[in-house]
């Protein structure tokens, strides 16, 4: 079992800076990737980001390309997301999620809220 623990959400004012992170524990020795999903309000629950333990090879949403950008500590077992230039539509909970060696999600954090003033 893999234990996630997000930290680091709060509220910003648009064009903003905010970093995420995600510490992960327990059985993470299959773990592939680590990744970032948001949901906001009245909203499906949609992917952000996700970055593989081994290479370091990221992906991206189209509408956080260019903005947001993931990261990992192998070592700490700690991934972040460091999110610029943040704009009201980027208001959600993010959640921090454990790709699996089978490219499932099996695991999640329990959320933290971002925030973005106009």
């Amino acid at each position: 079992q893999v234990q996630l623990v997000e930290s680091g959400g709060g509220l910003v004012q648009a064009g903003g800076s905010l970093r995420l992170s995600c510490a992960a524990s327990g059985r993470t020795f299959s773990s592939a990737a680590m990744g970032w999903f948001r949901q906001a309000p009245g909203k499906e629950r949609e992917f952000v980001a996700l970055i593989k333990w081994s290479g370091g090879y990221t992906y991206y949403a189209d509408s956080v390309k260019g903005r947001f950008t993931i990261s990992r500590d192998n070592a700490k077992n700690t991934v972040y997301l460091q999110m610029n230039s943040l704009k009201p539509e980027d208001t959600a909970v993010y959640y921090c999620t454990n790709e699996n060696s089978r490219g499932r999600y099996d695991y999640w954090g329990q959320g933290t809220q971002v925030t973005v003033s106009s």
